[in-house]
């Protein structure tokens, strides 16, 4: 009898803490809704990579030169389009289940504490790296913008067009979840397109007009030379950022058995990456072209004319890192929430999300005021976290969890994508580095 009864209780207790799991499920940004049709995922991912990165590109290409260059970013899109395709597949991995969270696969594949502590702290910093980023982007693209229009506003600091940026986040912060962004990061999806037309149109004019000739490596020492390349694979890796929220992505689609949310989410990411490597090639070669090696970190700084076109670039590239920055720090939000909630035993409400999600958005905004060094922002993150959560991860999960045959196709592909990787990930920090050294030397605090 008294088996029976503590049995029941056993029950009770299980059921309760199940019902409190699930209704904490149903108020977290990530899992609150899975009603998203399969082209949210497509503009979903065109917001999380065509972003930053993208103007980037040109200044890549100058560090590594022509053909280098050119094969790095084609080489990482081939690398990043199958460990894309292996998160996806793995989304599902265990019938009924679904990881709706990076760190929930890999506590899966390799246990609580190795699986979080190989995932957790990389695709943190990958998105909190990416928040700062784009602060500065929003920062800077907002100042070119009005600097073009009237030329007593390029007297405005930078700051205070941060600030600005950073002001609009604590009000698009307070959207309840990733699915209710849709219209948010559509219409940054399609801001981004539209910058990378301008920049590619643009720079094959300037091209066309003055043809320049110095198409050489950017520094003329060999120390020069080895830093700028370990920068530039930062610099592409930061494009391809996309993997750390692709399965918090995913997690906004229904799924059944007879229709797995890996189906509608392979979709979307199809043509997310035809977008993705038509828009990378196009402005990266173009920018090149137009200006050698002497282009900008970010090729819209070195477009001046027309000027009204590139102001309005400018512009749209503000509009699009507004609905960048809230697709990578949704996932931060549904942490931090989470935390408070399980941890802290905070009760779930709006209060709890307005505090923590500002307090978050004020923090990176006064990062990103103190070191608004654009390109070694890009190589430096790049190397250190994007790498390892877009070609190493994974490649280590999928080794892990499905455990192909030796020196299968899977097997091979995995090993060769992880190795990449794992070179980008150790080499490319110490270019970033240097670069943001040398851009100190000129810069003055809060400018």
């Amino acid at each position: 009898m008294v088996q029976e009864q503590c049995g029941s209780n056993g029950n009770g207790a299980g059921e309760r803490v199940h019902s409190e799991q699930e209704k904490l499920e149903n108020w977290l940004p990530i899992t609150a809704s899975r009603k998203a049709k399969w082209w949210y995922s497509t503009f979903h991912n065109v917001t999380a990579m065509v972003g930053a990165g993208v103007l980037g590109l040109p200044f890549a290409i100058s560090q590594l030169g022509w053909i280098p260059g050119v094969l790095a970013i084609l080489l990482s899109w081939v690398v990043t389009f199958y460990s894309l395709w292996q998160l996806v597949e793995m989304h599902e991995l265990v019938p009924g289940k679904r990881f709706d969270r990076y760190f929930d696969l890999g506590e899966h594949v390799f246990g609580p504490k190795l699986g979080f502590w190989m995932v957790m702290p990389q695709q943190l910093t990958v998105q909190v790296a990416s928040t700062i980023v784009y602060c500065v982007t929003g920062g800077k693209s907002l100042k070119k913008f009005f600097s073009m229009l009237s030329s007593p506003m390029n007297d405005i600091r930078q700051t205070y067009y941060i600030i600005v940026f950073v002001v609009l986040q604590l009000v698009l912060s307070q959207t309840p979840n990733f699915n209710t962004l849709k219209g948010v990061s559509l219409l940054a999806a399609v801001m981004s397109v539209c910058y990378s037309i301008v920049a590619f149109c643009t720079s094959i004019v300037k091209g066309t007009q003055h043809h320049p000739h110095h198409y050489g490596l950017r520094s003329h020492t060999l120390p020069g030379k080895i830093f700028d390349i370990f920068n530039a694979l930062g610099t592409i890796a930061f494009a391809f950022a996309g993997h750390s929220v692709v399965l918090e992505i995913q997690a906004t689609l229904p799924s059944t058995p007879e229709m797995p949310s890996k189906k509608p989410m392979w979709r979307g990411v199809m043509v997310a990456y035809i977008i993705v490597i038509a828009c990378y090639l196009s402005v990266a070669i173009s920018g090149f072209w137009a200006f050698g090696n002497v282009v900008e970190d970010d090729v819209l700084i070195s477009l001046e004319h027309p000027y009204w076109l590139i102001a309005l670039a400018n512009f749209m590239v503000f509009i699009h890192v507004l609905g960048s920055f809230q697709v990578f720090a949704m996932p931060v939000f549904d942490t931090i929430e989470s935390n408070l909630v399980q941890k802290w035993n905070f009760n779930p409400s709006r209060t709890l999300r307005i505090v923590a999600r500002s307090i978050y958005v004020a923090i990176v905004g006064f990062v990103a005021i103190c070191i608004p060094f654009f390109g070694g922002l890009l190589g430096f993150f790049g190397g250190l976290a994007f790498a390892s959560t877009s070609y190493i991860i994974p490649c280590i999960l999928w080794l892990g969890a499905k455990k192909p045959k030796r020196w299968s196709f899977h097997w091979t592909a995995s090993l060769v994508c992880s190795i990449i990787g794992i070179l980008i990930a150790t080499l490319a920090p110490i270019g970033g580095i240097r670069t943001i050294i040398i851009s100190a030397k000129t810069y003055k605090m809060f400018s």
